[in-house]
């Protein structure tokens, strides 16, 4: 993916392009030779991509001819992602639908309308010859295809300037966009030719409002965010980028936990919870291999190599990434399905008319304040009841339990940081502490059990297992420190909270 980092201006038919040279970080300005460009958009009929603020076109003409896919991330920013022409003008090649899966859900993807640009371009440039900036004057003819809406073929016609950063910083973008708005452009009404064509056709999604200060109006606004995360991760999982699995799995279970501990202002979720767990349980055996392969790793940096016997890190490395790779087709392949898109349609529908109870109404600071002392009241009665325990197993299932309501009080709490401030951000920080001091033991009983598997496999194949030995009783030392050190941890965080 690459970042564009532009700003787009609407212009008069008489417009002239200042001289650019004479702003303060450039050298020279350079009138290129005109170009014409031809782009036609795709999008479902209902224009699905269009209200996300995404486009997806077939370019031909210019110097990056060829399939675009721009995703938008931040304000101004917008990640883009190309492929070269293909000999069909019709089909959306399959790396770029699949991207946008999330949202078309099957959907087909059909050209919805046309854009002829014949564009000028200035290269703002410094002394050493180098291009900063490219002003793009753009004369543009757009066709609504009638095909697409059921409607009369409907053509437009304006001019627009753009100008992009490719090789100089922000404030020189700021400083050339202050120059042509002073030369009469005004910043777009739109940020992309297609959605001024569109225009109403795009039908963005009504979301019902609740009263600024209730509680509706919190958890709801979390709620939403959530989701809009969830949704952004999407192509990042599909396009296999760093952190992507584990950010789509965070999203996934801050949303179960906020159903499940803002039950009483949100009702009637149980079954989306239960299909969050599906899809964040999915995506949880690409992330638990990533991290497993990558603590292995380490702990093989730090042995001495008279230590390292037989091919232990193929194994550990090239074996666990293969499975890893396996376990991340099978998580693309759920993301392609009818029930991941269920769940999808039916955040969607949660959002947009959340099925809010008589609670929803009230003040958010005493109603939901409530819901975040309550739940660290759960997790020190869940580990009350696991230090009565005497058997030994039936404990670890019980502490296992004092973990899951320790990151649901985290989640709760950072939910909450908005409207409670210190008092939020100081149960998240002694949820968290519990959750990570649990959590270390928990992983090192994890990498035991994939240990032993591996030692198996290899046992097997008639390779050497003492480095597997050795291994194992390294994870089960760290382990059993672990659990040996959370009354410590415990009695400190309860200190605190008192």
């Amino acid at each position: 993916m690459a970042l564009e980092i532009e700003d787009k201006f609407d212009v008069p038919a008489d417009f002239a392009v200042p001289d650019l040279a004479a702003v303060r970080g450039s050298a020279e300005a350079v009138e290129l030779v005109a170009e014409k460009l031809v782009a036609v958009y795709f999008d479902t009929a209902d224009l699905r991509l269009a209200a996300r603020g995404i486009t997806l076109r077939r370019r031909r003409g210019g110097h990056d001819a060829g399939w675009h896919l721009k995703l938008p991330k931040a304000k101004g920013v917008r990640n883009e992602v190309t492929h070269p022409l293909t000999r069909s003008a019709k089909i959306v090649p399959r790396r770029l639908s699949d991207l946008v899966l999330a949202l078309t859900r099957g959907e087909p993807l059909v050209p919805v309308a046309e854009l002829e640009t014949v564009r000028k371009v200035t290269s703002v440039r410094d002394a050493d010859g180098r291009q900063l900036l490219e002003v793009a004057d753009d004369n543009v003819k757009g066709t609504v295809f009638a095909t697409a809406f059921g409607e009369d073929r409907h053509v437009e016609r304006w001019r627009e300037v753009e100008a992009e950063l490719t090789g100089g910083d922000e404030a020189l973008l700021k400083r050339v966009g202050k120059a042509l708005r002073k030369a009469g452009a005004i910043p777009a009404g739109t940020q992309s030719k297609l959605a001024r064509l569109l225009g109403d056709r795009i039908l963005v999604p009504v979301l019902a409002e609740q009263e600024d200060g209730t509680a509706g109006a919190v958890v709801v606004g979390y709620l939403r965010s959530q989701v809009t995360a969830l949704l952004a991760q999407d192509p990042r999982v599909r396009q296999v980028e760093e952190d992507a699995v584990h950010q789509m799995r965070v999203a996934c279970r801050r949303l179960r936990s906020a159903l499940r501990s803002f039950s009483d202002v949100v009702a009637e979720t149980t079954g989306v919870q239960d299909e969050l767990r599906w899809i964040a349980g999915v995506l949880g055996e690409v992330r638990d291999l990533e991290v497993i392969r990558d603590r292995f790793a380490r702990t093989l940096d730090e042995l001495e190599p008279r230590l390292i016997a037989g091919p232990v890190r193929a194994r550990l490395g090239e074996d666990l990434e293969r499975r890893e790779g396996e376990a991340l087709a099978r998580a693309t392949e759920a993301m392609k399905g009818e029930r991941y898109f269920a769940l999808l349609d039916r955040l969607d529908t949660m959002v947009a008319k959340p099925p809010l109870t008589p609670l929803a109404a009230k003040k958010a600071d005493t109603t939901l304040a409530k819901v975040a002392d309550r739940s660290w009241r759960r997790v020190a009665k869940k580990y009350d009841e696991a230090r009565m325990i005497e058997d030994p197993e039936a404990r670890e299932t019980a502490m296992h339990d004092v973990r899951k309501a320790a990151k649901r009080a985290r989640y709760t709490a950072d939910a909450l940081k908005p409207l409670l401030g210190d008092r939020a951000s100081g149960l998240a920080g002694r949820a968290k502490a519990v959750q990570e001091s649990l959590g270390l033991y928990l992983d090192g009983v994890v990498a035991q059990e994939v240990l032993l598997e591996e030692t198996e496999r290899a046992r097997e194949a008639g390779e050497d297992t003492f480095t597997y030995g050795l291994l194992l009783g390294l994870e089960r030392a760290a382990a059993e420190r672990s659990r040996a050190v959370f009354p410590r941890v415990w009695d400190e965080v309860t200190s605190v909270a008192t």
